[in-house]
């Protein structure tokens, strides 16, 4: 079957409404017409769109859980709290907002704006707007490089009379927002990300909205991928739970693990790829989690607070989780990573010596319940969000590029403007889908309404 355009949304919303199945439990299938590997956002929307289409596909995860850097924790606390992405974003156009209402789920918006402390006292309001003041010079002269032809770093462009607000505006900019110290971080790259401000939560969590939106897909988890054989006519994917051959391969690992080694490619990946991935490495990004019953900080539900702080040795606090007693205390850059390698016990010491500057030993006396994500150590992702080095934002056009014509790779470093987020990971996977489908001749664009007067191909206008 050859679908076309239409055909093929027309399948896409009837899927939708199908009756949930799972296959995690069947015995691995020896073929298909596609075989996708990494059960994260990019994997669960590829393997959506090629189920539309009525195409075989099989979905093998490392892990022993959907979701990749997408989980939700519900058991560790009384209140779920995501361990990895946090928001949504672009709710005007982002598909994943429909599809959570369409499975029950709550999605409301991400609060506006942070609180800033400063020492043991909320800043007053003349503060709060010097501090928005610098940030909005530092970014702007951040975008000014992002336009010139040489790709700096972050770092080396920032306005030198920041001041005070200095180390808080470098941790918003780029620890906090890409995981990276701006030195490590591109200035195009940084500058061509699309606007998130207009963020969406899920009440329920988006590991928990993975997860739902997985039930309907293959999913063949604890089966990491060891070896992928291609040639320009068909992919053969090795697993531990056997082989399976296929037409067509969609990779979304991490960039982390793709120049790691784990997956062998058989001929080796190219060069070109490998050199494009190191360019985009992850960044560093965790949570500690603490329960504080009564809340002693006084904060209100779901309140989002930074401090003035001449270092990036600084955190963001998420409160009262969804009018929960649970407070994330998010650290992220090389001080992340530095803290994260020393394990959770250093991590929740320092989280306790951060609220203690902040709100008092009182505060951190009443913590009882902790908990720590470290995303570097995972084997299967070894780190957060991809962040391009300077001079390395081309490296996310050439990592979207087919491997032999019949291998694709997807995953939110293959996104030039929503690199980072869930939502430039799911559309990734429905682009990779969309091209792998047409390699194998199930999916074809329906011709234009007015046909081109000429046949010759015509030279696409640089944008």
């Amino acid at each position: 079957m050859t679908i076309t355009r239409r055909g093929f949304l027309s399948a896409s919303a009837a899927l939708a409404a199908m009756p949930m199945l799972r296959a995690s439990a069947a015995p691995l299938p020896r073929e298909a017409d596609i075989v996708v590997i990494g059960a994260g956002a990019a994997g669960i929307a590829a393997a959506r769109r090629i189920m539309a289409t009525g195409r075989k596909v099989i979905v093998v995860e490392a892990a022993a859980q959907v979701g990749g850097r997408c989980i939700t924790d519900s058991t560790t606390f009384e209140t779920p709290f995501d361990r990895g992405a946090r928001w949504m974003h672009n709710p005007d156009t982002n598909p994943m907002i429909r599809l959570a209402r369409s499975a029950g789920l709550d999605v409301l918006p991400a609060p506006s704006g942070q609180k800033m402390r400063i020492g043991r006292r909320n800043a007053r309001a003349g503060e709060t707007e010097q501090f928005l003041a610098a940030l909005v010079r530092a970014n702007r002269a951040i975008d000014e490089a992002a336009r010139g032809k040489l790709d700096t770093s972050c770092a080396s462009v920032l306005p030198k009379d920041l001041g005070d607000w200095a180390g808080a505006a470098e941790f918003m900019l780029g620890a906090s927002f890409a995981g990276k110290d701006l030195k490590e971080l591109s200035a195009i790259d940084k500058g061509r990300a699309q606007d998130r401000n207009a963020a969406i939560a899920c009440r329920q969590g988006l590991g928990t909205l993975i997860a739902k939106l997985a039930e309907q897909a293959p999913v063949a988890l604890s089966t990491p991928a060891s070896r992928i054989a291609w040639s320009s006519r068909d992919v053969s994917v090795e697993t531990q739970s056997g082989k399976i051959a296929a037409r067509a391969a969609i990779v979304t690992v991490s960039t982390n693990v793709l120049t790691s080694g784990a997956i062998k490619f058989a001929p080796d990946i190219p060069k070109r790829t490998l050199d494009a991935a190191s360019k985009l490495s992850l960044g560093s990004y965790d949570r500690i989690v603490l329960q504080l019953p009564g809340n002693p900080l006084g904060l209100s539900r779901d309140d989002i607070l930074i401090e003035q702080s001449n270092s990036t040795r600084t955190a963001l606090m998420f409160a009262n989780i969804g009018g929960s007693s649970l407070c994330s205390i998010d650290v992220g850059g090389s001080f992340g990573r530095d803290l994260s390698e020393q394990g959770e016990k250093a991590m929740v010491a320092f989280a306790k010596e951060w609220i203690t500057k902040l709100f008092g030993s009182e505060a951190a006396a009443a913590v009882q319940k902790t908990s720590a994500t470290r995303w570097n150590a995972s084997p299967f992702v070894m780190g957060a969000m991809s962040a391009a080095s300077p001079g390395g934002q081309l490296s996310r056009r050439t990592l979207a590029e087919p491997i032999g014509g019949n291998v694709f790779l997807a995953g939110e470093a293959t996104h030039e403007t929503l690199w980072g987020t869930v939502d430039g990971a799911w559309e990734s996977g429905e682009r990779a889908a969309d091209a792998a489908l047409r390699k194998i001749g199930a999916l074809k664009d329906e011709p234009a309404d007015v046909p081109t007067q000429s046949t010759k191909k015509r030279r696409v206008p640089r944008q």
